[in-house]
C-alpha cells in the first residue's frame, strides 16, 4: 500500500522486569542497526500505593540515567524523553542535566517535557498543583534563557536565576529541540507557541489526532512561527497478531501490514514521528508476565517493524 511513513522510534526498556542494563543495551544497539530514528524514555517518580496507575508504572528507571547508559553503546540514533515532568526540577538543574546529556551524546538529544498531573508526585516534589499552566509558561522561558544567554539572568514570578554562566552549553544550537506533551487545548497551543513540537499520549484518539495537530499549528501561527517546522510525536503500543485482526480492530493491533497501514494513516494526519513503546504493553509489563517471553516478544516487534525493511513493504 502506497503512502508516506513517519519516522519510527522505539521505547527503551525502562519499566518492569525487562528494564535491565543488558536488555537496554541490546535493544538500543539493535534499534540502531535496524534503522530506527530514535529511542525514548519516560518519567514516573512515584507509584501510588492504591495501585491506580497499573503495573506498567510500578517500577520505572530514571529517564535521563537510562538514556545516558545506552548513549555510550550507540553512535547515531536519536535519544529523547517523552516525557519529563518539568515542574519537579528547577529550570537551572534541568538545563544543566540536558546540556550535559547533549554534550556526551554528540547532539542527539530531544527534550520532551510535560506538566505532570499526579497529585502524589507534586506533593513529593514540593510543588503546588495550582497554576500549573502559568508555571510551565515561565519555566519554558527560563529554560530558553539558560541555554541561549551567556551570562544568563532571569527574574520571574516562579523562577529566578542570578546573573551567571551555565556551562557547558548544548551541542545543538540554539538548544536541543523541546517537545511538549499535553491534551488540553491550552497545552496544545502552548506547544505551538513555545516549543519545537508536540507529543501525543498513548491514550490519544488517533482517529482524530489531526484536529489536535491543527490546534498546535494554530498556536505557532499566532506566535508568528512556521507551523510546518513543528515535530509531532506519537507514542503507540503495538500488539502484533500473525493472522491479523478483523473489522473494528484497534489501531496498532494486528498484523505487521496492518500496523504499517496505521503508521501511514497517522502520517496522513500530520504526525511526523511515532515510537513504539512496549513499556506500556500488557504482553511485556504486567502482573505475572514471564520476563523471557516478554523480551522475546519485544525483540520480535523490534525486528518485524524495522524501518530498514520498509522498502520491501
Amino acid at each position: 500500500m502506497a503512502g508516506e511513513m513517519p519516522l519510527l522510534g522505539f521505547g527503551l526498556p525502562v519499566s518492569g522486569s525487562w528494564a535491565t542494563p543488558e536488555t537496554m543495551r541490546r535493544v538500543a544497539r539493535r534499534a540502531e542497526e535496524l534503522g530506527y530514528a530514535s529511542l525514548w524514555t519516560f518519567q514516573r517518580v512515584l507509584w501510588p500505593a492504591d495501585g491506580s496507575l497499573g503495573p506498567a508504572h510500578r517500577s520505572v528507571l530514571d529517564p535521563v540515567v537510562a538514556l545516558a547508559h545506552v548513549a555510550g553503546h550507540t553512535e547515531r540514533i536519536g535519544l529523547g524523553t517523552a516525557t519529563i515532568c518539568a515542574p519537579f526540577t528547577a529550570p537551572a538543574l534541568l538545563a544543566k542535566t540536558m546540556a550535559s546529556l547533549d554534550v556526551v551524546t554528540g547532539g542527539r538529544l530531544t527534550v520532551g517535557l510535560g506538566i505532570g498531573w499526579l497529585p502524589q508526585e507534586y506533593a513529593a516534589a514540593g510543588v503546588p498543583l495550582e497554576r500549573r499552566g502559568a508555571r510551565m509558561e515561565e519555566y519554558l522561558r527560563c529554560l530558553h534563557a539558560l541555554w541561549t544567554q551567556d551570562p544568563v539572568e532571569f527574574a520571574g514570578e516562579f523562577y529566578t536565576v542570578p546573573r551567571s554562566h551555565l556551562g557547558p552549553l548544548p551541542v545543538q544550537q540554539p538548544h536541543p529541540p523541546v517537545l511538549l506533551g499535553g491534551t488540553a487545548e491550552a497545552a496544545l497551543r502552548r506547544a505551538g507557541r513555545l516549543s519545537q513540537g508536540w507529543i501525543g499520549s498513548s491514550t490519544h484518539d488517533l482517529a482524530g489526532i489531526g484536529r489536535d495537530i491543527e490546534i498546535v499549528r494554530d498556536g505557532a501561527r499566532a506566535a508568528g512561527r512556521d507551523p510546518a517546522a513543528l515535530r509531532t510525536l506519537v507514542r503507540v503500543v503495538v500488539d502484533l497478531h500473525d493472522a491479523g485482526a478483523g473489522p473494528g480492530r484497534r489501531p496498532f493491533h494486528g498484523s505487521v501490514a496492518q500496523v504499517h497501514d496505521d503508521l501511514r494513516a497517522l502520517r496522513a494526519q500530520g504526525v511526523t514521528e511515532v515510537f513504539v513503546d512496549l513499556n506500556l504493553s500488557p504482553r511485556v509489563v504486567g502482573a505475572g508476565v514471564d520476563t523471557a517471553g516478554a523480551t522475546d516478544y519485544a525483540e520480535r516487534v523490534l525486528d518485524e517493524l524495522a524501518p530498514a525493511a520498509w522498502d520491501s513493504v
